[in-house]
């Protein structure tokens, strides 16, 4: 099984074989780690995102990473959080599996998530860690290609909750 890390650092500065960009559904590029990532890469990937004709929520789709370190961005839309009674767990999972599926396809080897939905989306930042972490092991356990899966984290204390999770 592939090893599963915590960094604090810039998505935008990973050097793996895909980074995850957490999108919106037009994949036209927005704000937060959205915005970063499509500002990083360049022109090249609106260009790209814009044939792929959006993304639903839940879902992953892939495009080359042009100016970034990374090789790949998978790009998956996170549920905007209202409330909990709305499947946002579900589709949650859904985006880190999905987004595995893909990297797994492409025989990717390493893949770098940001926190999905936990920005703009307000999903809660503790909920959103525990459903990466549970759904991340599980997909590890049913695919051994995977060398190594980095949750990156935008600040410390974002990674503390990572790493309480990890040792949950």
């Amino acid at each position: 099984m592939g090893k599963i890390s915590i960094l604090v650092a810039d998505i935008t500065t990973i050097k793996a074989d895909a980074i995850v960009n957490a999108a919106n559904k037009s994949l036209l590029g927005g704000g937060g780690v959205d915005g970063a990532i499509h500002k990083a890469a360049g022109i090249q990937l609106l260009v790209e995102c814009k044939r792929l004709n959006g993304c639903e929520t839940g879902q992953a789709k892939i495009t080359k990473a042009y100016l970034l370190p990374a090789r790949y961005v998978i790009h998956t839309v996170g549920p905007v959080w209202r409330g909990g009674n709305y499947n946002e767990d579900e589709l949650l999972a859904d985006c880190y599996i999905n987004s595995l599926k893909i990297a797994s396809e492409f025989h990717l080897k390493t893949i770098a998530f940001p926190a999905i939905s936990t920005g703009i989306y307000g999903f809660p930042k503790q909920r959103a860690a525990k459903i990466a972490v549970e759904t991340v092991r599980k997909q590890l356990l049913n695919d051994l290609k995977f060398e190594e899966v980095i949750f990156v984290c935008f600040s410390e204390s974002d990674s503390q909750i990572y790493l309480a999770e990890m040792s949950a």
